[in-house]
């Protein structure tokens, strides 16, 4: 059953899986199931999402787990980064010692 408050709600609760592939790449979103609890989630994650053995990593998150910004959300939520020019690589300089690559 959902954790949802509607008891005539007979689905099981929204997962969230995101797979890495081989090549230590970062995890991607690859979709979503339903499923009772995180090791069903898993499994059923391993069946639909890794078939063909193309990944090393599942992970899968409760969807009613996710918090994210919103497009509306865009100016006052990213604006403060601006604010802070050495987080962007151009801040910095590079040693004369360092041989920069062509």
């Amino acid at each position: 059953m959902s954790n949802n408050e509607d008891s005539n709600d007979t689905q099981w609760p929204l997962w969230e899986v995101f797979t890495q592939p081989r090549d230590g790449k970062p995890h991607e979103h690859a979709g979503s199931l339903h499923a009772p609890d995180a090791e069903m989630a898993l499994q059923n994650a391993r069946d639909v999402y890794a078939r063909r053995n193309e990944g090393v990593s599942i992970w899968v998150v409760p969807s009613n787990q996710i918090t994210a910004s919103t497009p509306e959300d865009m100016g006052p939520f990213f604006d403060p980064a601006n604010d802070k020019p050495y987080r962007h690589p151009k801040f910095y300089s590079v040693p004369r010692a360092v041989k920069k690559r062509s």
